[in-house]
């Protein structure tokens, strides 16, 4: 599946006071009405523990700038959000100056492998005009149009 080109997201949920956060590329937009969409994360991570008990995550979508961002998500450890700017809305946190946000209400959590889909129901949103950050043979990039075609 390296071939496949992907965008890049950190999802984020509040496990009491102290924020955590992973980097994914497996997520996707799944309905406009309602909108909702959804993401797979690892079945024994302690994010997915967190988004089971709250029932709520916020989905940071990445901009071409932002390749230190998943990196820092990409890691181990608690202290990520340490150096990182963000803000607490909706209960959910949110990197600033990501290219998208979205707080998710879990609508449902569907065993898939290894990985568990988390379907979330969009509360809120935004949205800047940024290019995209994206994961294609195991490294970052952004999307560039083709010129038309005629």
């Amino acid at each position: 599946m390296a071939g496949v080109c992907t965008p890049v997201a950190v999802v984020t949920a509040m496990d009491g006071a102290r924020p955590h956060g992973t980097t994914v590329s497996a997520f996707a937009s799944l309905s406009m009405t309602p909108p909702m969409v959804l993401v797979c994360l690892e079945r024994g991570s302690e994010l997915l523990r967190i988004i089971r008990e709250t029932e709520q995550f916020g989905m940071n979508i990445l901009g071409s700038a932002h390749s230190d961002l998943a990196t820092t998500f990409a890691r181990k450890g608690l202290d990520k959000f340490d150096s990182v700017d963000w803000d607490l809305r909706s209960g959910v946190p949110k990197l600033v100056g990501t290219s998208g946000w979205l707080a998710c209400a879990v609508s449902q959590l569907v065993d898939g492998g290894d990985h568990v889909i988390a379907f979330g129901r969009v509360k809120e949103a935004t949205a800047a005009d940024i290019q995209p950050l994206t994961y294609h043979k195991r490294k970052f990039g952004t999307h560039a149009p083709l010129e038309s075609v005629r």
